[in-house]
């Protein structure tokens, strides 16, 4: 388990994973057909979670500020790819939000009052765009979550010197500005280009990469 995600996983009923890469399987630039291959390994990893796949909400992710707030009650049997969007948002147990990232970041939200949880793919675009503060004012008008009490994580991502864009950083001062306390916020200071064995970067395989998954629920019925 990642220790940049320890606050998270202290806090009762809360389990995040950021699963990295996976030795033995094939990447090429077919996005969809490397998540494939990957998907047996993520599959496992969540079930270790103490979730199902089906309980596995994940955005389509366009590189946009979409966000979609996730019911339980509404959702089929087979996993679900929300189309358009970047953001996941839920306030239900039960429910395992998954975002792909292979060089932009994962953004991991979670109210420690209401129990609301979000996952938000931010790279230089989502950044600019403003996705974090636009979840947060979300989770606000739809759970009643207060900023001050979201503990808030950026995984490893792409960095200067290897990405002219220090988005990472960007995304620390709107989180700040957003009301979030500077003791609630944990950014890894992890750059994906720097550690191919362990992580996909996007950019430094040009293309022919795979993608990491961030994963964050709560569990209950």
């Amino acid at each position: 388990m990642e220790d940049f995600l320890s606050k998270l996983n202290v806090v009762d009923g809360l389990e995040a994973r950021f699963l990295t890469r996976v030795d033995g399987v094939e990447v090429d630039t077919d996005r969809l057909a490397t998540v494939a291959r990957l998907e047996p390994f993520h599959k496992n990893a969540v079930e270790e979670m103490g979730f199902s796949w089906s309980q596995c909400w994940r955005a389509e992710q366009v590189h946009g500020a979409e966000i979609a707030v996730v019911d339980k009650m509404v959702r089929g049997e087979d996993a679900e790819v929300i189309e358009g969007v970047d953001g996941l948002i839920t306030g239900d147990a039960g429910v395992l939000l998954g975002i792909y990232v292979a060089d932009c970041g994962a953004i991991y939200l979670a109210d420690q009052v209401t129990g609301a949880v979000g996952l938000l793919h931010s790279g230089k675009k989502g950044t600019e765009l403003g996705i974090l503060p636009k979840a947060l004012n979300l989770m606000k008008a739809d759970f009643g979550t207060k900023a001050e009490d979201v503990l808030v994580v950026l995984a490893p991502c792409i960095r200067p010197p290897a990405y002219e864009v220090d988005f990472a950083s960007e995304i620390q001062k709107q989180a700040l500005a957003a009301g979030v306390r500077k003791e609630n916020f944990t950014d890894c200071g992890i750059c994906t280009s720097e550690n191919l064995e362990r992580y996909y970067s996007y950019r430094t395989e040009k293309g022919a990469t795979g993608r990491m998954l961030a994963l964050l629920g709560r569990k209950g019925v």
